[in-house]
């Protein structure tokens, strides 16, 4: 009988969720460029965060508009996949992403997922994540904002299973809700600013520019 593959605590495969068509924004946000990220790409920053946090390989998948994003994006050392089902809603992409892990590094005990859309998002707070679910490996490492557990979130090998079975709508927040694995949350208060309409990306710049003033000033 053949032998199982042994498990691998160091290897960190991300999970990069990209394949929304950005209805409410009109445009692809994975392509919006912010001066604060020296022009790259939404996407691009989210690549090189999570990179810098020591995750690989890097999973990104799209389904909306990839080839326009393909084209002016750098995806740097990265593995994309397409989601051709990109319209039944983030469920398809997680089972994208989490099948191409299981398929590729059969291994892995865990997995980060994460989005692009969260401006405020750094490494340092990916690498807690990591810390944390390192610590206790048999759980859900999950970022902590407006009241409720969401990603980024490292989610062990153990609910592999669970993410191939997502339907519809629904990330991998609905696991850390019916599981009964232990959820240990990262505070993450920049985790509710993401960007979904031009309002939302309006304010951002807002802020962006205030900031810059008042850097100037001191």
């Amino acid at each position: 009988m053949p032998s199982k593959p042994r498990i691998d605590s160091a290897t960190v495969p991300a999970i990069l969720l990209a394949a929304g068509a950005s209805t409410r924004l009109g445009r692809p946000k994975q392509l919006l460029r912010l001066p604060a990220f020296g022009g790259e790409t939404l996407l691009d920053h989210a690549i090189g965060l999570a990179q810098a946090a020591g995750a690989d390989p890097i999973f990104v998948v799209l389904g909306a508009h990839a080839d326009e994003i393909q084209q002016q994006s750098q995806l740097p050392d990265c593995t994309v996949l397409r989601n051709e089902s990109w319209s039944e809603g983030m469920a398809s992409s997680v089972r994208v992403g989490i099948a191409a892990v299981i398929k590729k590094i059969p291994a892995a005990s865990r997995a980060i997922f994460l989005v692009c859309d969260q401006p405020g998002l750094t490494a340092e707070h990916l690498r807690q994540l990591l810390a944390a679910h390192t610590t206790r490996p048999e759980s859900i490492a999950a970022s902590r904002y407006a009241g409720r557990s969401g990603v980024p979130a490292v989610i062990p090998r153990t609910l592999f299973p669970a993410l191939l079975q997502l339907k519809g709508d629904r990330g991998a927040r609905s696991i850390f809700e019916q599981s009964e694995v232990e959820i240990h949350t990262i505070e993450f208060p920049q985790g509710e600013w993401d960007i979904d309409s031009p309002e939302d990306l309006e304010r951002l710049e807002e802020d962006a520019s205030g900031r810059s003033a008042h850097k100037d000033e001191n």
